[in-house]
């Protein structure tokens, strides 16, 4: 059965090209739509540009045909559905709900369409908007929230394979530093290969998806900056990212598991130690938690100070606990001094578009308050031989427009998974403290 799908504002602004999502089912977009999405033509955020992006493109659509009375959406398909602008609404369908109100004439417009398909056609009010969804519901008329860019978060890759195995598979990888996998998995992926008989005898490894083997993982004696991996994820996390070879780290996990301060800890390493890297670049998306305090006070550099913190505080940990050669040569003066280096730099997100990032150790910490348009504005900043570390835990979100299931860190991770430059782990353990881990837990 041909289906007719009503678009609400927030799917056309989350994703421009929603409407070629549909297949052979057609598209109504309400003119109430048009105009909230008129609204949001001059903001500079990215809901902003998705709202220039869906003007331009219905621009484009008009010139092939009259929207009023439907436009192929593909024209490369023989059964392609059709995009249509609705223009009136009959409020009298719905005599107990406000007429100004743009929600409403969604609802109204549904139950038209419906009432004029019948049981030929069934017709889908879709919303992210869940408020919208419920009064949809009450009224009769089917409603989904928008599902093409949703990841499902309870199957998250990991970036970890738990398998056990026999004794002597056991003893025989300490021997041979190898071991044969009848099975494929994603490349970079860590594996434990666990004592099927004793739970406690296990060894570590990651896959090579050339010759489909485990390799022995060679553990780390001595930690980075002072930092120690305190578990095996953690060790899993350090090995990705010290891997010259793999230009895309994600790591997630929720608060205290360590996430921010081991890509700072391996960047630092990278630049100062090894000069691998020309400099590292640390960044965050600017979301407050809890309300905002109003404008701040001051040049540039104060105003982002306190959105920039957390990485202080992590940087001032790092070189607090460093070696002794090393806060010598810094003159005691701490990041302060990398940063007048040129060896460290601590930005904002807010002006990396058209930017060229080349031979950088680039850490974006709370990356899941990113929309998978951001994130892609930022991975094509790379330049050559520039690596990329994304943090955050999909769980913790303060951007209204995204949750855990369409932000731009999950999409990443699965999007990434079969990639031969990229590696993910997830943190579980937190390592902050005592306190912290029993609150991630309990709250």
């Amino acid at each position: 059965m041909k289906k007719v799908f009503i678009l609400d504002t927030n799917v056309l602004l989350s994703n421009p090209l929603s409407i070629y999502k549909f297949d052979e089912h057609d598209v109504v977009i309400p003119i109430s739509v048009i105009e909230e999405v008129d609204n949001f033509k001059k903001d500079q955020s990215d809901i902003g540009r998705n709202a220039r992006e869906v003007s331009r493109m219905l621009d484009r659509l008009r010139t092939k045909g009259t929207l009023s009375s439907g436009i192929p959406i593909y024209e490369d398909r023989e059964e392609s559905g059709q995009l249509f602008v609705y223009l009136g609404h009959n409020m009298d369908i719905l005599p107990e709900l406000l007429a100004d109100n743009a929600d409403n004439h969604i609802l109204a417009i549904g139950l038209t369409l419906q009432k004029q398909f019948g049981d030929s056609r069934k017709v889908f009010v879709i919303t992210k908007d869940s408020n919208l969804r419920i009064k949809a519901d009450a009224f009769g008329l089917a409603a989904e929230d928008f599902e093409a860019d949703k990841v499902d978060i309870s199957h998250l890759y990991t970036g970890i394979a738990h398998r056990k195995v026999t004794s002597d598979t056991v003893n025989d990888f300490y021997i041979k530093r190898e071991f044969k996998l009848d099975e494929e998995l994603s490349p970079n992926q860590f594996v434990i290969l666990e004592d099927e008989n004793d739970a406690a005898q296990h060894v570590y490894g990651f896959y090579d998806e050339i010759d489909h083997k485990v390799r022995m993982l060679e553990p780390r004696t001595d930690g980075i900056w002072g930092v120690f991996p305190r578990n095996i994820e953690q060790t899993f996390a350090l090995e990705a990212l010290m891997d010259d070879s793999i230009r895309l780290v994600t790591i997630s996990g929720v608060a205290g598991t360590g996430k921010t301060l081991l890509a700072i800890a391996a960047g630092l390493t990278k630049v100062t130690d090894e000069d691998q890297y020309q400099k590292l670049l640390v960044s965050r998306p600017i979301f407050p938690l809890g309300r905002d305090i109003g404008f701040l006070p001051g040049d540039l550099e104060e105003k982002l100070n306190p959105w920039m913190q957390p990485i202080f505080d992590n940087l001032e940990l790092l070189l607090g606990g460093g070696s002794a050669n090393r806060k010598k040569r810094m003159n005691g003066n701490g990041y302060n001094e990398l940063i007048h280096q040129g060896m460290l730099a601590v930005e904002p997100l807010t002006y990396i578009r058209g930017r060229s990032i080349p031979n950088q150790y680039f850490v974006v910490d709370e990356a899941q308050n990113l929309t998978p348009h951001e994130i892609k504005t930022i991975l094509t900043r790379a330049g050559e031989g520039t690596k990329i570390i994304l943090t955050g835990d999909p769980y913790q979100i303060d951007n209204p427009y995204i949750d855990s299931q369409t932000n731009g860190l999950t999409f990443v991770i699965e999007r990434f998974r079969k990639e031969k430059i990229a590696a993910h782990i997830t943190l579980k353990k937190g390592e902050r403290s005592e306190l912290a881990t029993k609150a991630a837990q309990v709250l």
